[in-house]
């Protein structure tokens, strides 16, 4: 089985890549295992899917063009044959009105009218983003989270984990989603944060307007029937302090 792996370099990709049997990367620069491609133009595709089993689309073109990059894949898969395309996509895209998740379902939505055999995965945030986003907004001296409103952090490890399992099955349509292990207030996360980083800043719950702001109040991005992660907020933390020590 041949896989391709977008986004094979990035947090995501390199997690599932290292789980797979020399699977080729596409990148935009040559290096090894990689095959060299441009999902902005299509420049280097239909060679870099030739002769693929499955295709696992983690590549993303933040924070726009998802989408379109998402159809010039399809339209090279489906030159290549009709191998297996897996993509990841995150929960509440359907339902949370950001203009990164509005295209992140329009790729979706690319996928399922493919024609191509599909699987696609939604998941929850990673820990790493709220990581990432806590460590920005503390250099103003306070930790602004949104009031009300809960987070479900899950590992990239849990999710290459079951990016793994669903390329060597069969094309799933829809999968089940994929949370983290805990659904808990972002306070409590900005909280455990800041001791695990050694961090004195008072959490400061805001209460903001919009549609964005109420979806995620709402808990639309969340999936607590599926808190199949492993990893907690807390393991993560603790894992990356030991990396960097």
């Amino acid at each position: 089985m041949t896989v391709l792996v977008t986004g094979g370099t990035g947090t995501l990709g390199s997690a599932l890549v290292a789980r797979l049997d020399q699977p080729r990367v596409l990148s935009r620069h040559a290096g090894p295992g990689r095959v060299v491609g441009d999902l902005r133009t299509g420049e280097g595709l239909d060679d870099a899917v030739a002769g693929t089993s499955v295709i696992v689309h983690c590549a993303t073109t933040f924070p726009r063009g998802d989408a379109d990059a998402t159809a010039r894949l399809v339209a090279a898969a489906r030159r290549a044959g009709a191998p297996h395309l897996v993509y990841i996509s995150i929960v509440g895209v359907d339902r949370i009105p950001l203009p990164y998740y509005r295209e992140k379902l329009r790729a979706e939505r690319t996928v399922e009218d493919s024609g191509l055999p599909a699987t696609i995965l939604r998941a929850t945030q990673f820990h790493d983003l709220l990581a990432t986003l806590f460590a920005a907004t503390a250099r103003a001296g306070v930790l602004p989270v949104l009031a009300g409103t809960s987070f479900q952090p899950i590992a990239v490890d849990d999710v290459a984990d079951r990016l793994a399992t669903i390329v060597a099955g069969p094309p799933q349509g829809r999968a089940s989603d994929l949370g983290g292990p805990e659904v808990r207030a972002m306070a409590d996360l900005a909280r455990t944060w800041a001791r695990a980083t050694g961090r004195r800043r008072p959490v400061l719950p805001l209460r903001l307007p919009g549609e964005i702001v109420r979806g995620y109040r709402s808990g639309a991005h969340l999936t607590p029937g599926h808190a199949d992660g492993v990893v907690t907020f807390e393991q993560f933390l603790a894992a990356r302090a030991g990396v960097r020590s």
